[in-house]
């Protein structure tokens, strides 16, 4: 021991280092006994009991702890940009001239050649050794899924209930411009009973479900009830009986301006919709008699203007009425003012032209969407080239330049689909209602191969299903006569800055890619026909119906003089 300076006492050992960090061995080995020392008896009196006794017993030895200090590395990250590199001072990289004659010349150098093939077997072992990896390895696929980041989401805020005990199907919504209103039209098709409590439409304020705020009593049951953009005091609805009507708000529920019943449509009339006219008065309608009548709500006795959905293939054919093909869906856009599309009970949409002047020019283009009758048909609210259309069990997406295939298409579901709207703000969410209740909504561009939320509102089929302006609100209609007012998240009701630029890329992408198989079944059709000419040639051309009909009376005329030669051997 020594004494320091501090007056602390210090104690230094020493060890060799070999001693150090010695590997410890174990084995198994059995109990033994080291030592046995049997208690004395005679010392007991030498002892007294001890009670209570604390005795701290260490199971464990003793262990210390040590910190050190070390050299402290100081470490920095820094990255460079290599843009373009390699090229001498005096040559400009902005110049392509003045880099491409360098590249010539580097290129003609023998050193060139001799440095390309030295990296090319270091390159092709880096090659090699990619290719013993499987890049298409999914890796991490045991953990569990993560939640989303965003939540979506569909919940009911309201339900309007239609007053009575004899609730109808609903069969139309129309919202109000400022949208503090909603107007159902209620019509139970089936029920052929002619009662005055069952032709009875409604007006609700949507902050109070009690009771409407006014009960629309038109002649004949509401096949659909459309406000006027213009005017929100202002409806006009197509009837049952094929009429149409006009209402005004402030006179009350009943009907102020009728079609009368010979100018009418021969069946009933299922949709009507507001044109784009200076006036804002004028609107048109359709029915499964295949007739489009366009009307003018000051002057309810004749309509303005008629058009026969009867699509035709030369310009030499007319359009006829027992010919026409029933409609089931309509569709207008104030910014193209002449043009309109239909949906038909046969399953095509038909694109119209009301400035049309022969049947090619009015009715231009159709599009075979659905195996059955088209219950929905919207144009996109900012892609107006591509329109929404509803039928069967899919909902489909269509572009006017593709006329042979939609490009975007849900999945066949279990139950019927029947209706679909677009969301007027998230202009790339689709809003379907189904035939169990269920009100999905698809997004295009977070994920097209199921919505990202289906919402169970009610047990009954959903028949209806209108957005509000707003995009946060969306209104569904029962075949209980019964309103749901739903409420989407806020990322479902919100579009971002960059949605509308993701969107064009994939509906350009869904463009080019059917043009290019539509391109590419023309060359196979093209190829079979010329395949079959030429397993007919002319000497040996397929018979036509001309030739087929002219056989067949050669024929009979044949066997009439052989039968006149029977008899006539006969009678001799």
């Amino acid at each position: 021991m020594e004494k320091t300076d501090k007056a602390e006492f210090v104690y230094e050992y020493t060890r060799r280092r070999r001693e150090f960090g010695r590997q410890t061995l174990f084995e198994d080995r059995n109990a033994e006994l080291s030592v046995s020392i049997p208690s004395n008896p005679s010392m007991y009196k030498h002892y007294i009991l001890r009670n209570p006794v604390n005795v701290s017993v260490e199971n464990t030895k003793s262990m210390s702890e040590h910190w050190v200090n070390s050299v402290r590395a100081e470490y920095t990250s820094s990255g460079v940009n290599h843009v373009e590199g390699g090229w001498p001072k005096d040559i400009n990289i902005n110049d392509p001239e003045a880099t491409q004659r360098y590249r010539r010349k580097i290129e003609k150098d023998d050193a060139y050649i001799h440095a390309v093939m030295h990296l090319g077997h270091s390159m092709e072992h880096n090659i090699l050794q990619n290719n013993a990896v499987d890049m298409y390895q999914i890796y991490y696929s045991e953990l569990p899924s993560i939640p989303p980041v965003e939540r979506s989401s569909c919940h009911t805020v309201n339900v309007y209930r239609e007053p009575g005990a004899n609730r109808r199907p609903i069969r139309s919504l129309s919202w109000q411009q400022d949208g503090a209103r909603l107007a159902t039209a209620h019509a139970d098709i089936c029920f052929t009973r002619n009662s005055r409590n069952l032709q009875l439409s409604y007006i609700w304020d949507i902050e109070n479900a009690n009771a409407p705020e006014l009960t629309i009593t038109p002649p004949q049951p509401l096949l659909d009830l459309q406000y006027n953009p213009r005017d929100q005091h202002i409806l006009v609805g197509g009837l049952m009986n094929g009429q149409v009507g006009c209402w005004d708000m402030r006179r009350g529920g009943e009907v102020i301006a009728l079609c009368p019943p010979h100018v009418a449509h021969r069946e009933l009339t299922r949709n009507v919709l507001f044109i784009n006219s200076k006036t804002g008065a004028e609107f048109f309608s359709a029915s499964p008699d295949g007739v489009v009548k366009w009307w003018d709500t000051r002057n309810m006795s004749e309509p303005t203007d008629f058009m026969i959905i009867d699509p035709v293939k030369t310009n030499n054919d007319t359009q006829s009425v027992e010919n026409a093909l029933g409609i089931s869906a309509l569709e207008y856009e104030p910014t193209i003012p002449t043009r309109f599309m239909i949906g038909t009970e046969t399953g095509l949409v038909v694109g119209g032209n009301r400035k049309g002047k022969t049947p090619l020019e009015k009715l231009p283009s159709k599009y075979e969407a659905h195996l059955g009758p088209v219950y929905s048909l919207q144009r996109n609210p900012t892609f107006l080239k591509n329109f929404l259309t509803v039928g069967d069990w899919t909902a489909r997406v269509w572009s006017e330049d593709c006329r042979e295939s939609s490009i975007l298409w849900t999945h066949s579901h279990r139950t019927k689909l029947t209706d679909g709207a677009w969301n007027p703000i998230r202009f790339s969410l689709m809003l379907v209602s189904q035939w169990d209740g269920c009100l999905s909504c698809w997004d295009l561009l977070r994920r097209r191969t199921a919505p990202v939320v289906t919402a169970q509102l009610c047990d009954e089929p959903l028949l209806r299903v209108r957005p509000h302006e707003g995009g946060l609100l969306v209104a569904c209609g029962s075949s209980k006569g019964t309103v749901y007012l739903a409420e989407l998240s806020e990322n479902l009701g919100t579009a971002d800055k960059n949605d509308k630029q993701l969107l064009t890329h994939i509906l350009e992408r869904e463009n080019k890619r059917e043009r290019i198989l539509e391109a590419r079944l023309r060359e196979l059709r093209l190829k079979m026909r010329q395949e079959r000419d030429v397993g007919h040639p002319d000497g040996d051309s397929a018979p036509t119906d001309k030739d087929l009909e002219e056989a067949a009376n050669e024929y009979s005329l044949m066997v009439q003089q052989l039968q006149e030669q029977q008899n006539n051997q006969d009678l001799g």
